[in-house]
């Protein structure tokens, strides 16, 4: 299979690649640099530029193009560049699969459980409808956005990713410097639902659906979604270290910014992935403690 895959430097991009290489697939990365390698297509999604010929012939794309979530506080003009990157990509390559004669039969976008806003304890499915706020609005746009692919025939999965678990980045590579030092601890009460996955599993999951007929939302989360309290607790036991040091909201709210401290770590979402379990997907980590242990002590460990 010939996989052509945006976001490809990122860390889900980059483990993606490596290990669609080592199944024994050709991997074309698309890339923003002019001089591209072997391997290598140019776009540029902030000027429309990508040739459509580069995409013609292969079989899959997966999109994970899009400003980091957590880089920087929320202000209007980055809450702007998360929404235009996302867009714009999404929207260049759905309208690009569209007009080619050999077109790509599956896009696989990227999206996020941010779609559901604040949903308090409840068990949200990809039947769940989409919630309200800063993160729920910019998920439904990018999802939108492949509309003009699914129109041309293509079978277009929305990857609804939740917190992802890897040694070597994201959201447990920020905390586990804290944690490692016993100074980690619950944020503010502690109650707001977590839904995760490793990567490991968000790789496989995503092969998964290169082969297997789903389309519209998935969610790429582990069946075992769990409160703040409980995340920190697992933690720290698989670093063998305390957990006691409760963190007040008002601490990442005055470090990351209110809306984005309260995107990223006191919205509840319970999310359950129901159509990857009725399509037969078997998880490697299907619960948190499983996942910390390869994530943190396996030397083999996708992502480190």
């Amino acid at each position: 299979m010939h996989v052509a895959v945006s976001g490809a430097s990122g860390l889900i991009g980059t483990a993606l690649c490596e290990s669609l290489r080592r199944s024994g697939h050709e991997v074309s990365r698309l890339v923003r640099r002019v001089g591209n390698g072997p391997g290598e297509i140019f776009w540029d999604p902030t000027r429309g530029t990508l040739d459509p010929s580069a995409l013609e012939g292969t079989d899959a794309v997966v999109n994970l193009s899009g400003a980091p979530i957590g880089a920087h506080r929320w202000t209007d003009a980055y809450k702007l560049e998360l929404l235009d990157s996302r867009v714009a990509s999404t929207s260049l390559l759905a309208t690009t699969i569209a007009q080619l004669d050999r077109k790509p039969a599956v896009l696989l976008s990227a999206s996020a459980v941010g779609i559901y806003g604040e949903q308090n304890d409840r068990v949200l499915t990809e039947s769940s409808a989409a919630g309200r706020g800063g993160l729920a609005d910019i998920c439904q746009q990018w999802e939108a956005a492949t509309a003009a692919a699914s129109e041309a025939g293509a079978r277009v999965a929305h990857l609804r990713t939740g917190v992802v678990l890897a040694r070597g980045g994201g959201a447990l590579g920020k905390m586990l410097p804290l944690f490692r030092l016993g100074l980690g601890g619950k944020m503010g009460h502690g109650r707001a639902y977590w839904s995760w996955i490793s990567l490991a599993d968000e790789i496989s999951a995503i092969e998964f659906l290169l082969h297997h007929p789903l389309s519209g939302a998935v969610n790429l989360t582990a069946p075992a979604p769990v409160t703040n309290a409980e995340f920190t607790q697992a933690l720290g036991r698989a670093l063998r270290r305390p957990t006691r040091l409760p963190v007040p909201s008002f601490g990442p709210k005055l470090l990351l910014g209110a809306e984005l401290a309260d995107a990223l770590l006191f919205t509840s979402a319970r999310v359950m992935p129901q159509a990857l379990l009725d399509a037969g997907y078997q998880f490697h980590h299907p619960d948190l403690a499983s996942a910390l242990q390869a994530v943190l002590h396996s030397p083999a460990a996708v992502g480190n």
